[in-house]
């Protein structure tokens, strides 16, 4: 591979380096007739490892194992719905012009706020109508749908979107001159905000089986906290990105949302471990 010149115009005089993170080769493959796109196989990859996960966890609480199968299939088909509407709400400039592009999930573009929201509220009303624990279930989940995102991310990586500015960092991602900004066309290295949002998320699971196992936690506490860390997370790969965006005050909207995600996590996380019932074990 030829050295490429990162975080500097091109022409211009800059430090010269070895591309860490090279162009995507693609977004999709054809099989006969059929378009096989790598954000829908993430995607799908990841529903498959975070559904195994909550399989794993809740099983090992004694909770019912065939719960898990019903909720995800609601959850799942509520969470598409969610972070479609999201997204469509949020940037319909990113949308495409045919007449199916408000629901062309394969093609990108999933708000991860729609997405779980409408994912747990849908999952909780099938839990609660088995009569298991709402909030257990949450915890459970929690974990496992940070690993869900994380394997999700790598959609981005074969779409090439969503990154940050340019950088001269060694771990720079190389970005084909069609998938650039017009301002920053002469740009070659960016910042790769889907990687650092991947290690966020996988170190974050960690932490809360961490926490989980060594803290009194009342659910749904543990995944209040979820919200919470993973929006402060958040925060950081949003002042990141150079994609357009909605902005209020200057900043990007969905910076204005993980800090909403971040108070309301926060005090949900209070409140629930001030109040004085709730169990910690009970699956129902």
């Amino acid at each position: 591979m030829q050295p490429q010149p990162h975080g500097a115009r091109l022409g211009t005089t800059a430090v010269i380096t070895l591309t860490a993170i090279p162009a995507s080769p693609g977004n999709h493959v054809v099989l006969g007739p059929l378009t096989i796109h790598y954000y829908a196989l993430t995607a799908i990859a990841g529903i498959l490892v975070g559904g195994w996960i909550i399989y794993v966890r809740w099983r090992a609480r004694g909770g019912d194992p065939d719960l898990v199968f019903e909720v995800g299939l609601w959850a799942v088909l509520a969470g598409l719905v969610g972070g479609r509407v999201y997204f469509d709400i949020t940037t319909p400039d990113q949308m495409g012009h045919q007449w199916y592009a408000p629901v062309a999930i394969w093609q990108g573009g999933l708000g991860i706020w729609g997405a779980v929201l409408f994912g747990a509220v849908a999952g909780a009303i099938v839990v609660r109508r088995r009569g298991a624990s709402v909030g257990v279930f949450l915890d459970v989940a929690a974990p496992a749908i940070l690993v869900g995102q994380a394997i999700g991310r790598l959609g981005n990586y074969f779409n090439q979107e969503l990154f940050g500015g340019p950088t001269s960092l060694p771990w720079g991602l190389h970005v084909d001159p069609a998938f650039r900004p017009a301002h920053y066309a002469a740009f070659t290295s960016f910042q790769p905000t889907f990687l650092y949002e991947i290690l966020w998320n996988v170190g974050l699971a960690g932490l809360l089986i961490l926490i989980e196992r060594r803290v009194r936690i009342r659910p749904p506490g543990l995944f209040a906290l979820y919200v919470c860390l993973y929006c402060l997370g958040r925060i950081w790969w949003e002042l990141m990105r150079v994609d357009p965006a909605q902005r209020i005050l200057g900043e990007r909207l969905n910076f204005w949302v993980a800090l909403l995600g971040i108070i309301v996590g926060g005090v949900a996380f209070v409140v629930i471990q001030r109040r004085g019932d709730g169990t910690t074990h009970a699956a129902g």
